[in-house]
């Protein structure tokens, strides 16, 4: 099973009227998903299920990846602000072996949960993908296995 962690893209910055449950991404960020979802479809990276933080800015960049990888999004409160490694374990739990997953979430769960299952620091930029593939299922637990920097999607995109 490999699970990829995608966090969310650039969004507008949270202030007296717009609070961060409501921020939405910005027209970078909107260009910058849609090219890292172009990248991840050329690497042949379509996972079988994508779910996404209910926050508004996790939900546009899962919306838009979604669109280019032809997969549904699910939203699920689990990979909201909180999500762990015990939340991924249960978003996965009926999944099959061969299976692969994303999740759009936030920082500073995603390398969190990373670093749980692996024991590898990471610095997820907004935009950043990070693969994780799972040795474990019980507990979960796995190793790295790919990380793509915003900077790295630009460049191929």
């Amino acid at each position: 099973m490999r699970l990829y962690f995608f966090r969310h893209a650039i969004a507008q910055e949270s202030d007296a009227n717009t609070p961060d449950d409501q921020r939405t991404l910005t027209s970078e960020g909107v260009i910058r998903t849609r090219r890292a979802a172009r990248v991840l479809k050329q690497l042949n990276i379509v996972p079988n299920a994508l779910y996404s933080s209910p926050l508004i800015r996790a939900h546009q960049t899962a919306d838009l990846l979604a669109e280019t990888l032809e997969i549904a999004v699910q939203v699920r409160s689990e990979v909201g602000p909180g999500f762990d490694a015990a939340a991924a374990a249960s978003l996965i739990s009926d999944l099959g072996e061969d299976a692969e997953v994303m999740f759009v979430g936030h920082e500073p769960d995603f390398s969190a949960a990373i670093l749980a299952l692996t024991g590898g620091r990471v610095d997820m930029k907004k935009g950043c993908l990070v693969a994780v593939e799972a040795i474990s299922r019980q507990p979960l637990q796995g190793v790295l296995s790919l990380m793509i920097p915003p900077k790295l999607f630009n460049r191929l995109g």
